[in-house]
């Protein structure tokens, strides 16, 4: 970053010592608060002149009423009726890269079915020796895998096409989550009915009233493909599939079929119109690219950012995000805050790993300026996060799917944020 930057990295050591300066109680704000002593401190409260609530009281444990605001949202606009539409993440006040089930986006075509787990059933039909069908406790008995991946939306980013439209993390970013899946790999449940020869391609559908059949090409299917019946340890949840869904790493999230019912070998893929549409991204010179499965490297700074404004005053502050790649892991993440003109590596909270999200970090000391805030992820492939610009000359203004730009934040003076472009 160049010498005229208006604000600059610091170090964990310049980090620490910076704070510690200022006194306790007065991080980032001077030493205002140090100079009259705090009766949150200095005298005992409420809360610590009584007994509070027993094991008993909640059995399944939620979170605390003062995290009341940590909580999926509906954009109502965007669709007609929320059975067949979306809601969003709520990244911007999450940390860390695993998404509890209760905050994980979710997406319907029909709305969320009740399927118990004795009336569950998967089918495997098709191009095999043995066509099987397994009830859930025949896939409990299976060899299985934990694995953390993300799935995420084609549609993630997809309203900033044309202009910054969204202001919030949240809502341009959120149609995304990152778990901790348990099942059986698709390829066990495949070879148990032998794949013959001529297949080529897996159908697969759900139990739901729209189906969502999608197609998948058995090269993936024999790879890292999982029948998954618990996530973050526990059940599904009813809204991401309970009692098992699929889980295609690294790939879009509309061919993670939830309430997983059939998989259908076959010679050829099965393209119904929707599918069609959503697999084929139209470029600019009316020419279209076919099978777009693949979630490329992208990031996003979560906080500061708009629903997440700096409320405390120049000083330390810890500029965060997330990072992510359907073509292998992160290897880094670089941020900037004049909109990219000059770039600080990120420090990655952990190493990255395959098709999962990374958290990164920079501690940076704020002057109070204003900031054009930008990440841009790099990861195992070579590949390089692109900026807006360079995504329309290729693509132009129209798509819906598959836009992995760089994202602005405006950091005004006062803290706020706004979502931006810049040229």
């Amino acid at each position: 970053m160049s010498d005229n930057s208006k604000g600059k990295a610091t170090s964990r050591r310049q980090f620490l010592s910076g704070a510690a300066a200022v006194g306790v109680g007065a991080v980032g704000s001077g030493a205002a608060r140090a100079a009259s002593p705090d009766p949150l401190i200095t005298q005992v409260q409420e809360w610590a002149q009584a007994t509070g609530e027993g094991v008993d009281a909640t059995p399944y444990g939620l979170p605390i009423q003062f995290e009341k605001d940590v909580v999926r949202r509906n954009v109502e606009w965007l669709t007609a009726d929320t059975i067949s539409s979306i809601n969003f993440t709520p990244i911007h006040a999450l940390d860390g890269t695993i998404t509890p089930q209760g905050c994980a986006f979710e997406r319907h075509h029909s709305g969320a079915i009740e399927l118990s787990k004795p009336d569950y059933r998967l089918m495997i039909n098709g191009l095999v020796d043995t066509p099987l069908v397994f009830t859930y406790e025949d896939l409990e008995r299976f060899p299985r895998e934990n694995r953390v991946y993300f799935c995420e939306c084609a549609a993630n980013t997809g309203m900033e096409w044309a202009g910054a439209q969204l202001n919030g993390a949240q809502f341009t970013h959120g149609m995304i989550h990152n778990m901790e899946y348990s099942g059986v790999p698709l390829r066990t449940l495949l070879e148990e009915a032998g794949v013959k020869p001529a297949g080529k391609w897996i159908y697969v559908e759900g139990a739901d009233a729209s189906s969502n059949g999608r197609s998948i090409p058995l090269e993936k299917a024999m790879d890292d493909v999982l029948v998954a019946f618990k996530a973050n340890g526990e059940a599904l949840r009813k809204e991401h599939g309970y009692p098992v869904r699929l889980v295609v790493p690294g790939w879009e999230g509309n061919m993670w079929v939830k309430w997983l019912r059939r998989v259908e070998v076959t010679e050829m893929a099965i393209e119904s119109r929707e599918e069609t549409s959503k697999y084929t991204d139209t470029l600019e010179d009316g020419t279209s690219r076919k099978w777009s499965w693949v979630m490329d490297a992208k990031s996003v700074v979560t906080s500061p950012s708009p629903q997440a404004p700096i409320t405390h005053g120049p000083g330390p502050l810890v500029i965060t995000g997330l990072a992510w790649s359907g073509r292998g892991s992160i290897t880094g993440v670089d941020v900037s805050v004049d909109g990219g003109k000059n770039w600080v590596p990120a420090r990655l909270a952990a190493p990255g790993t395959d098709k999962a999200l990374t958290r990164f970090y920079l501690d940076y000391n704020w002057d109070g300026s204003e900031m054009l805030l930008q990440a841009r992820a790099k990861d195992s492939s070579g590949y390089v996060q692109p900026t807006k610009a360079q995504l329309r000359d290729v693509r132009g203004e129209n798509s819906i799917y598959h836009n992995n730009c760089i994202q602005t934040w405006w950091i005004k003076e006062s803290g706020e944020a706004e979502n931006v472009e810049v040229s």
